[in-house]
């Protein structure tokens, strides 16, 4: 028997949507890219949490405003790929903006994919890049 869970809230429903969108691109990577498909990551900090479970993730270096997913490949300059899924109305919090900013001074690519074509043409883009050069030391 197969369980359907349906969103009761407006803030449910949207949140579906994305993790729907981040499932359906994350499919898609793996299938187009296998050598890659252990190097694109998700990042669970989204979703209800009881606070022991919310302390626990905290204690553990749980942070918030972390992007969805990351591409841990080096291209372009860039050390890695941070992305955030958004539908086409979300908006992103000001932690996640702060975080954004924090590692984009390391050296990191952050994009906001708003649907999957965004998804297909930021990774694309990003993979067709040289890739980043490795310092000797």
């Amino acid at each position: 028997m197969v369980y359907h869970y349906w969103p009761k809230t407006q803030k449910n429903m949207k949140r579906h949507v994305e993790s729907t969108l981040q499932c359906a691109c994350v499919k898609w990577f793996r299938l187009q890219h296998p050598r890659l498909a252990l190097l694109l990551n998700s990042v669970p900090n989204g979703g209800a949490r009881n606070v022991v479970t919310g302390a626990i993730m905290k204690a553990e270096g749980a942070v918030r405003g972390v992007a969805d997913l990351e591409l841990n490949v080096a291209r372009g300059g860039w050390f890695g790929m941070k992305i955030e899924m958004k539908t086409a109305t979300g908006r992103q919090s000001d932690t996640q903006k702060a975080w954004q900013r924090a590692v984009e001074a390391e050296g990191y690519l952050y994009v906001l994919c708003r649907g999957f074509d965004d998804f297909r043409h930021a990774v694309g883009g990003y993979l067709a890049m040289p890739p980043t050069r490795r310092e000797s030391g």
